[in-house]
This record gives structure tokens, C-alpha cells and sequence, in this order.
């Protein structure tokens, strides 16, 4: 297992993180690896790392809650940012083949902030 970690720079951004992925990938790895981020404010997805659509993608997860008005405010005012990671999901599996991730031709893997910017540790797992 190798661990990177990312320095997030806004409150709502989504970063490429798949050329740490694969330099975490061990070079004889074939089937599965499982990247996992280990926050409940943030999440990973694989979708395309277009510019364009990575900005769509901020504004799209900033929509998907309210920022204020639920119970978890009161004790540190960012429940927002967990219901959106909840939506995302903490973990993307990849298959491997030969030591490197066997993605589609557009696909990335990406970390998307939800309560940045903070520093934000990836777990990658292959097997």
C-alpha cells in the first residue's frame, strides 16, 4: 500500500490525482487497485479531467447542499461539505494491468474538496 497526500487550494475543487496513482502502483500490480481517501469531507471519482468540466464538476457538488441550516453546524459548521463527500464516496476501484491503470481513454481519477483547503491523504491499494 503507498499513500501520497494532496494540498487542496479552495473550499470546492477537484484535482487530478491519477499520475500519483500510478507512480503509487507497484510495477508488477495486475487486477484491482482501490484509492481511497481517508476524509469525510472529501471524496474520489473517476470521470474526465476536461478543464471546463472540472469546473462544472465544483459548481455542480457546491449545489448539491445548502450551506447552512443543518444540526452538524453547531458543532463545526461544515456539514455541507459531509453530505456532498457522502454523495461522492470515499473510494474508486481501477483495474491494473502490468502495473499501470487500465482506465478508459478520457477517464481520470479525481479528488474532489469538499471543505477546503486543507491537506488530504490517498491510500492506494493494488493488487
Amino acid at each position: 500500500m503507498a499513500t501520497f497526500t494532496v494540498d487542496t487550494d479552495g473550499h470546492t475543487t477537484v484535482h487530478d490525482v491519477t499520475d500519483r496513482v500510478r507512480d503509487a502502483l507497484p510495477a508488477d500490480a495486475d487486477g484491482a487497485c482501490t484509492v481511497f481517501c481517508e476524509h469525510t469531507t472529501a471524496g474520489l471519482v473517476v470521470n474526465e479531467a476536461e478543464p471546463r468540466l472540472l469546473e462544472d464538476i465544483e459548481t455542480f457538488v457546491a449545489g448539491l447542499a445548502p450551506d447552512d441550516g443543518w444540526a452538524h453546524d453547531e458543532l463545526d459548521g461544515n456539514a455541507d461539505s459531509h453530505l456532498r463527500a457522502l454523495l461522492l464516496g470515499e473510494s474508486v476501484t481501477v483495474p491494473v494491468v502490468d502495473g499501470d491503470l487500465d482506465l478508459g481513454r478520457w477517464q481520470s481519477v479525481l479528488l474532489v474538496e469538499c471543505d477546503g483547503p486543507r491537506e488530504r491523504t490517498v491510500r492506494v491499494l493494488a493488487e
